[in-house]
């Protein structure tokens, strides 16, 4: 399998997070020392522990996601790891953010490092469990579902306004998106979702067993991977 990514992009939102965490604690502290010393400017104190909490939150968002090894995109690479050479992955470096190239399909790869019980139910992936920590995540936003659904849509419609820039619409094969749940510590119940959605260590046997079906011919994925930017 060949790995295309942005490296550029991932080490420049790493260190925004890093930024970012740093900020949070000093203006935190400057937050403190007011409140401490300076009693009578409580509302600055107020102001500089809010500004302080959501750097805090957008820190510990952009560290999951850029900064914290491993990575979404190293989870996944690792789970496809010993895919045929027809295979191609791309991160970051198309309209979709994890793309999957190769004889199963035209694959959008949306992973998810959730614990805990996720089931899809009355139109919604839903989440229970998981654990305190997570529990707590979940209440300041970082570790929500959200709409995987919305989420698939979007890039779907990117993607293929991006090919239809490059080719034919009637060319564009169809772009099926897939939920990767990257933990050991998940139960999944995908019930009646019209999205696929697969424990990581599955994803590897999925693939080859769509590719063994050829969704898409060897002159498909070389017209696919010229028009794909590579950084």
């Amino acid at each position: 399998m060949k790995i295309i990514k942005n490296e550029k992009l991932i080490q420049r939102n790493g260190k925004i997070g890093q930024y970012t965490s740093l900020a949070a604690l000093v203006v935190l502290g400057i937050g403190m020392y007011i409140s401490f010393s300076k009693p009578e400017s409580i509302t600055y104190s107020v102001v500089c522990l809010v500004l302080g909490f959501i750097l805090s939150q957008a820190g510990m968002f952009m560290g999951s996601r850029w900064g914290k090894s491993p990575r979404p995109d190293e989870k996944l690479d690792a789970g496809l790891k010993g895919l045929h050479s027809d295979f191609s992955i791309y991160h970051y470096t198309a309209s979709a953010n994890h793309l999957l190239v190769g004889p199963s399909g035209l694959w959008i790869l949306l992973p998810y490092h959730q614990r805990g019980k996720i089931y899809y139910e009355k139109n919604r992936w839903k989440l229970k469990g998981g654990g305190f920590l997570q529990g707590y995540m979940r209440i300041f936003g970082q570790e929500g579902l959200g709409r995987p659904n919305v989420e698939a849509e979007t890039e779907i419609k990117n993607l293929r306004k991006f090919f239809a820039g490059k080719m034919d619409e009637a060319e564009i094969p169809e772009i099926k998106p897939i939920l990767v749940f990257t933990t050991d510590d998940v139960e999944l119940d995908a019930g009646d979702s019209p999205i696929a959605a697969l424990k990581l260590k599955q994803l590897k046997e999925f693939m080859r067993q769509g590719g063994k079906n050829r969704a898409l011919t060897s002159e498909q994925i070389k017209t696919l991977t010229d028009i794909l930017p590579t950084p």
